[in-house]
């Protein structure tokens, strides 16, 4: 099998889209949880007791990252690499590879904005503790588009016949 071949084989090219689902989302997460994280410990360093407040601020930007895990964890099972043998072709592979994109990418873009937004809620909650739940429905509006690719991502995967 020859370089090329090897890129067009179906096996490959879910372990690809399976890779994209977690690494992007997890990318998303981690500087999502780090943005807000960063914010929380400035005002946690003000008052401790808030920790439990700015916490949750800081776990809202996460949900990307296990949306991309659970992506991954599907495509690698009907690809066969978790569990039962199966043969793709390519075209399935390529298939399996475009449904890992959508949770990806919206799992990259939505982490990095909902830290941001978490962060912005982390300097409403140092102010006013009792605001909590506006600084979390800020954040929240922006999972939105998380859950949308998520969506997307399972819809496709859902698509995916293979036999």
């Amino acid at each position: 099998m020859d370089f090329l071949t090897g890129l067009a084989d179906g096996k490959f090219l879910s372990i690809l889209g399976a890779s994209i689902a977690i690494l992007f989302a997890g990318m998303g997460s981690a500087k999502g949880t780090s943005i807000a994280g960063q914010a929380a410990a400035g005002a946690i360093s003000e008052d401790s007791s808030k920790f439990g407040k700015l916490l949750v601020l800081q776990l809202l930007p996460g949900t990307q990252g296990l949306y991309g895990f659970i992506v991954a964890f599907l495509i690698l099972t009907k690809a066969g690499i978790l569990g039962a043998e199966v043969a793709l072709t390519s075209a399935q592979g390529f298939q399996l590879l475009a449904s890992g994109l959508a949770v990806g990418i919206t799992g990259l873009v939505s982490g990095v904005f909902q830290g941001k937004v978490a962060a912005a809620g982390v300097g409403i909650v140092a102010k006013k503790p009792d605001e909590l739940g506006k600084a979390i429905t800020l954040a929240a509006i922006v999972e939105t588009y998380a859950l949308l690719g998520l969506l997307i991502s399972f819809l496709a995967y859902n698509g995916v016949v293979v036999g």
